[in-house]
This record gives structure tokens, C-alpha cells and sequence, in this order.
């Protein structure tokens, strides 16, 4: 992360991405260039827009928004949870405040398991409708009619949880739609089940080290080239309203949104959940409910298409383990004190911490290991956790303080290795990771965790109010953990507790899954250590659904199973989609561990993708209005559209009071210094003009069904 004036000299350790564009003047002067594409359309930019004077280069990177943008955003998240599958539509209102014409650029995020297939563009009273295509030919699709002047919509994929929409063309005064659609899973963990809705994407930080070629540079470039909005220019950026229809197929109970005031109206097996008013896109929306009668145990669902029958089972392990023996165990926790952590965030981890230090046992060994852009082991191996030791730990941790950069790889390695120095070879070697995991490079983390070959468990604990979910639930995955978010101060007892009793027991090993009687294509292909009451969610493709499944495995040494007839299952008109992103999921982690090649992987993913009708990193969705608006000769002005800080979030640790002004610290860019941005200073009345616009929307589409039934008439 951008780091205080105290760490300057290590403010360009991958802190922002060293690749410039030239805003004017000619192309040969650019000193790092991503791709064509980009050179083009910043070519367009120099030729059409009123931009710094000729020979000026612009850092193109993640930095400080000082005003307010042109482009005004708000969005609105229309969620239906049927059965264990949610169902979302996100409308994106794109409103241009100024005189000119504009494209607008908005980085932000979905769940890392959500499968987005839509995609509606709304112009006036016209809906056009999206198309899958592979992720080049979208792009240049885009940019032709970009170019000529007519409006198109983009949305691509940076990471499974982070997405890029792109609106060109849009006039002085109007307002464009772009309407998305996805499918997640209802996340459960001892009988709550969870709907997490991701809103703002936190700063990323970039090791120096990953950029090593012009792809690896673009790629930085796109999941940190969205400005961050300094909280002292104003509130209330990017204001979002959610409306959740909650109808699970039961009576629900205990229904909490855990961090946004709400309004539950409705019977108990159907109710509606709606924000109690407009909140900025500043913190992730989590909403939490439980089952009124028995816990359920068994969630089977299945899904008919011309493409084969889908199926989804959920099968949870027995959820008291406390007659069962409790290992030693070697337990390493390492805590993330960079500067994205400074605020509410390193309070809970600490605190975090300090719970967990607190459970250790004098059987147990440990240690701590703490990062920023250094690293810092409070014992050279692990140690006896004795009275004394486990309290020097705690003063170590509350002396932490929030500083410098993200360097999350070499603390991993060293936890790793680490991990088998103490306790005795039975001991049960765990790693506990508390961090935001605000990094780019995510693969290189699984693959260290791969390298592994599991011997240590590896827990994570998201911290604060906008985590790297994708980043949590892949490491925790790959190694044989479980992931827990603690998102408030006050949540911190009440979150950790699970997590330490899963730790405290051994998990669901040995998994194998067998059908009789039929045949399943499933995934994941590598099953993953299931631990009491989280439940182990299979999802399978076959010709014909028939046949039982058997889940079996051993728990603390003895034999558990558990059978399934699948001719049990309930509809669901989910399935297919979340099978296909399973099977992608699948083949990221083969490549992440080396054992697929990156030409097979990409291959692959464009298959599924375009069979599936999905976004993927090899994929995407476009819109074009065939209609030419912006007037020939006019020109085009390219607005990166800032986010939010999230909340909690501590400014001045992250950027420090001039990170705008910071110099980059290569010989070739040294002279180069990032642009204040120049926009507008008014933001008013747009909560009501994102009303009239789903209106529109509402409107369109009726237009739309109702052409389609003439067409096929």
C-alpha cells in the first residue's frame, strides 16, 4: 500500500505501478507501455481531450482523487435468495454532471464465487443486451464503437471478485444503465447461513518484484488504477441501495445485517430486507439468518438443461467433535501491519490476536511473525507456549502500529517454513494469517501454499470492513483451512470464538465421494478438509441425474459417511451456471500450482466461458447501441471514476498527507509526478435520478420481452 512520509523511501516498492501513458505528444515517448490497445485509446485521449500541456506524462496508477468526478455513480443491488443460491442484479447509473463527452471507467467488486452471465445497457427507452465474447475481440469491439461514436458498455474480469465496467459515449446531461447479473451461493458455517454483497474494492498493493514483463504491468494497472477519494473532500461517493428477497425454503430466524441499518417486512419463509436509506459504497453488506426449526444438514438441489443435469449437494459433518481427543499443536500466527491496516482495521487484529494467544495451551508451541514491507519473527522457531512467553507475545502485539507496504509472500514462506519446528511430529501444525490480503499478487501466495504439500493448515482471518475475499477463501482452501472475517472491534470475541474451536479439532480428512448408480462430473476436484458444522458443497454435471451419492471420510480416526439419493433434490434453476464457474475455479487452481500451463488454462476458461456464458479472465460482456450519439469532431474525455475509502480505513497512514505528489523511484520515471485530478465540485440529487433511471430500466426491459414475443410470434 502507498505508505507514510516516515516509510518515503520505500514509497515506491510497488506502492503505485510504474507505467506511464502519454496524455499528449507522441507515443514513442511513453516509458513503459501495457498493450496496443491502451496506446491507441490514449492516443484518442491526446487528440480529443483538453488535457495537461503537450509532453506531459501522466502516472497511471492508483492515487488520490481531490475533487469530485464528472461522472457521478450510483448503484442498485436487487437480490432473490431461493433455496442456498442468491440471485443478483446490479444496476449501475452512470450520470455525466459536465458539459463534455465521456467514457467512464469504475473498478469494483462481486463475490469471488459469483457467475456473472448479464448484461443490459439502457440508453433512453432502448435495452441492448450484452454478448459474451473472448476478452480481445470484446475489447475491440468496444473501442470500434467507441470510437464511432456510439455507446457501449464493457465489463470485464480483473480477478474472480473484481470487475471493470467501461461506458463510452455518454453526453453532456445523460444518464446510461448498465444492468449486471450474477448467481452466488449462500455461504453456511455452523447453521448460520451468510449473503455477503462486496461494495468497494480496497487500495491494492503491488510487490516490485511481480512486475517483471508488459502483461504483468497491465495486469497491476487494472486492479489499481482506480483513484481513491480523499474523505476530506466530501461524503456519500457512489451511493448504493440493496433490496434482498429472502425466501430460503424455511422459516427464517435471527436475521441480522451485521454492519447497514435495515427494514424487514414480510412472513417468515418469504421476507424482504431493504437498506433503511442510501449508504455509500464504503463497506461490504452482509446479512446473516438462521433456520427457525432443526438445523439443516443436507441442502440438494438440482437443475434440468439441454446441456445434461446439474446438481448441488450440501452435506455438513457432525457438528459436536468434543468427545473427540484434542492434539498438541504448533501454532503460527503472522499479522499484517501495513499501512492499509491503519485505523479500525489493526485494532482488530490485534485484538484478534491477542483472543487467540489468550486459547493457547501449555502443550501448544508457537509464534508470531508480523509484515509490512519487512517482517519481523518474535522467536527464531516456535516456542513452548508458556505463561511467559504467550505474554510477551501480547506486548508484542499491541506495540504493532500501521506502516509501509504489503509484502505478504515472504511472511507466508516464512510461517511455512517455520511450522514443523516444535511440538512433536503429531503435533496438528496450524497457520493463523490475519490480514485485509489487500495484494495483487494472489497466485504466487496459493502457489507457496501449494508448494506446501499440506503439511501445515493455513486459517484465514479477514480483517475490516472490505477484505480480499478471493485472496481469504483460496489460501484457507488450499491449505485445508477455513476462512473467518472479523469486520467491527466489537466483533472480534464473537468471531473467533468458532475459530478456535475448529482449530481445536481436527477436521474431516481422507474425503472421497462416490455415486452408485449413475454418474457425476464434480467439482471441486480436489476436496477440501471439512470441519464441524461448515458444510462440504459438491456440485456435479451428469447426462442423467440418478443414482446415490456417498460422502465418506474419517474424523479424529474414526469412519463417518453420509448418503445421498439424488433423486431427492429440489429444482433449482441455478445450477449449470455455478457449475461452470466450480470447473473454472478448478483449473485456476491447477495453473496457481503449476499443473497447467497458462496457454491450456486460458484455453480452457474461454471454452467454459463461452459455452457457459460467463465472465471470466478470458471473456467478456459488451454492449453496443448501434446508434452513433457523440457528434463527429467532438471530443472524448476518459474519467477514471474514484472509490471509496473503505471503512475504518485510516487516510493519512495509507497515503500520507503528499502521497499525491510522491516522485516514482525508477531512473527513467524520476521526473514524473501524478496529476491532481480536475473535476467538478457538485454532487446533488442523484439518489432520486438513480429512481427514474430503474424505472427505465424496469421499462426497457418490458419493451424488450415484448419485442422478443413479436420476433417469435
Amino acid at each position: 500500500m502507498p505508505q507514510s512520509p516516515a516509510f518515503r523511501p520505500l514509497a515506491f516498492r510497488g506502492a503505485l505501478i510504474p507505467a506511464v501513458v502519454l496524455a499528449l505528444g507522441a507515443p514513442a515517448a511513453v516509458a513503459v507501455q501495457s498493450t496496443a490497445a491502451l496506446a491507441a485509446d490514449e492516443a484518442e485521449d491526446a487528440a480529443t481531450d483538453d488535457g495537461p500541456a503537450a509532453g506531459t506524462l501522466m502516472l497511471r496508477g492508483q492515487g488520490i482523487a481531490e475533487s469530485l468526478p464528472a461522472v457521478r455513480l450510483g448503484t442498485d443491488m436487487d437480490v432473490t435468495v431461493t433455496g442456498q443460491v442468491a440471485r443478483v442484479r446490479v444496476t449501475q447509473a452512470f450520470r455525466n454532471t459536465s458539459g463534455k463527452w465521456m467514457e467512464a471507467h469504475y473498478l469494483y467488486p462481486l463475490p469471488q464465487d459469483g457467475a456473472v452471465d448479464s448484461l443490459k445497457m439502457v440508453v433512453g427507452q432502448r435495452v441492448i443486451v450484452g454478448h459474451v465474447q473472448p476478452r480481445e475481440k470484446a475489447r475491440e469491439t468496444y473501442e470500434a464503437a467507441k470510437a464511432s461514436g456510439r455507446k457501449a458498455g464493457l465489463v470485464e474480469q480483473q480477478r474472480p471478485n473484481m470487475f471493470t465496467t467501461m461506458v463510452a459515449n455518454v453526453g453532456p446531461g445523460e444518464t446510461v444503465l448498465i444492468a449486471i447479473e450474477y448467481q452466488a451461493p449462500v455461504t453456511q458455517a455452523n447453521g448460520t447461513f451468510s449473503l455477503r454483497l462486496p461494495l468497494v474494492v480496497g487500495p491494492r498493493y503491488t510487490p516490485p518484484h511481480t512486475l517483471t514483463s508488459a502483461p504483468a504491468v497491465e495486469d497491476a494497472n487494472a486492479v489499481t488504477a482506480a483513484p481513491v477519494l480523499d474523505p476530506k473532500v466530501g461524503s456519500g461517493l457512489n451511493p448504493t441501495s440493496i433490496s434482498v428477497r429472502l425466501a430460503p425454503g424455511f422459516d427464517v430466524a435471527n436475521l441480522i445485517s451485521r454492519y447497514h441499518k435495515v427494514n424487514i417486512t414480510g412472513p417468515l419463509d418469504d421476507r424482504t430486507v431493504r437498506l433503511a436509506e442510501s449508504v455509500p459504497a464504503d463497506r461490504d453488506f452482509v446479512l446473516e439468518w438462521r433456520s427457525a426449526s432443526a438445523d439443516p444438514t443436507l441442502g440438494l438441489f438440482a437443475q434440468h438443461t439441454d446441456k445434461g443435469d446439474f446438481v448441488m449437494a450440501s452435506v455438513t459433518p457432525p457438528a459436536d467433535l468434543s468427545n473427540l481427543p484434542t492434539p498438541p499443536r504448533e501454532m503460527v500466527f503472522v499479522i499484517d501491519n501495513s499501512g492499509s491496516m491503519g485505523g479500525d482495521s489493526m485494532d482488530e487484529a490485534k485484538a484478534s490476536l491477542i483472543h487467540a494467544l489468550g486459547t493457547l495451551r501449555p502443550q501448544d508451541h508457537f509464534n508470531v511473525i508480523r509484515f509490512d514491507d519487512t517482517m519481523t519473527r518474535l522467536f527464531d522457531h516456535s516456542v513452548a507456549a508458556t505463561p511467559d512467553q504467550v505474554a510477551l507475545a501480547k506486548r508484542f502485539a499491541e506495540s504493532l502500529e500501521a506502516r509501509g507496504g504489503t509484502e505478504m509472500l515472504p511472511a507466508l514462506k516464512a510461517a511455512l517454513e517455520d511450522a514443523g519446528t516444535g511440538g512433536g511430529a503429531d503435533a496438528l501444525r496450524q497457520i493463523v494469517f490475519l490480514t485485509d490480503g489487500e495484494i495483487s499478487n494472489e497466485r504466487e501466495m496459493m502457489a507457496a501454499i501449494g508448494a506446501d504439500g499440506g503439511r501445515s493448515h493455513v486459517f484465514m482471518v479477514g480483517i475490516g470492513s472490505a477484505p480480499n475475499d478471493y485472496l481469504m477463501e483460496r489460501m484457507s482452501t488450499f491449505g485445508g483451512g477455513v476462512y473467518t472475517h472479523v469486520g467491527t472491534p466489537a466483533e472480534v470475541a464473537a468471531k473467533m470464538m468458532p475459530l478456535i474451536d475448529v482449530l481445536s479439532h481436527p477436521a474431516m480428512r481422507d474425503l472421497s465421494v462416490r455415486v452408485e448408480g449413475g454418474t457425476l462430473d464434480l467439482t471441486p476436484a480436489r476436496l477440501p478438509d471439512v470441519y464441524a458444522g461448515r458444510p462440504l458443497v459438491l456440485v456435479g454435471r451428469t447426462g442423467h441425474l440418478a443414482g446415490t451419492l456417498t460422502v465418506s471420510g474419517t474424523i479424529g480416526g474414526k469412519r463417518w459417511e453420509r448418503r445421498v439419493d439424488l433423486a431427492s433434490a429440489l429444482p433449482s434453476p441455478a445450477i449449470e451456471k455455478l457449475w461452470a464457474h466450480r470447473r473454472i475455479t478448478d483449473i485456476e487452481a491447477d495453473r496457481a500450482l503449476g499443473q497447467m500451463e497458462d496457454a491450456q488454462a486460458d484455453a480452457e476458461v474461454e471454452r467454459i466461458g463461452m459455452e457457459s456464458g460467463l465472465v471470466t479472465s478470458r471473456t467478456s460482456l459488451v454492449a453496443v447501441d448501434e446508434t452513433p450519439s457523440r457528434p463527429a469532431g467532438a471530443r472524448l474525455t476518459r474519467e477514471e471514476l474514484p472509490i471509496n475509502l473503505p471503512a475504518g480505513w485510516d487516510f493519512d497512514t495509507l497515503f500520507g498527507h503528499d502521497a499525491v505528489q510522491s516522485r516514482v523511484g525508477s531512473d527513467d520515471l524520476s521526473a514524473m509526478q501524478a496529476q491532481a485530478l480536475d473535476l467538478p465540485q457538485t454532487a446533488t440529487g442523484f439518489v432520486g435520478m438513480v429512481g427514474k433511471g430503474l424505472a427505465l430500466l424496469l421499462a426497457g426491459l418490458a419493451g424488450f420481452a415484448l419485442l422478443l414475443r413479436r420476433r417469435t410470434a
